[in-house]
């Protein structure tokens, strides 16, 4: 009885050791898609400067003008100092 015990936490040692294997590497695919959406983004930015100026730069107003706003109404981050 205590052998089948024994087989069973390796069975479920093993199956613990991929799943960290598994978190790893999805962590890194999770990394790989952030970078390409990011480039892709980029991408189309610049696109979209060279094509149609005027609408590239109305965008970014408006991304900019979001961006003032959101950390204008945030609640301010107070560090606790340490005595």
């Amino acid at each position: 009885m205590e052998r089948l015990l024994q087989y069973i936490d390796d069975i479920d040692d093993l199956y613990g050791a991929f799943g960290l294997l598994y978190e790893k590497l999805r962590r890194a695919v999770l990394k790989l898609l952030t970078l390409c959406a990011g480039l892709i983004i980029v991408a189309a930015g610049i696109a979209l400067a060279l094509v149609h100026p005027p609408i590239a730069l109305a965008t970014c107003i408006v991304l900019f003008v979001t961006l003032l706003y959101r950390s204008a109404t945030s609640p301010a981050r107070t560090k606790i100092q340490s005595t």
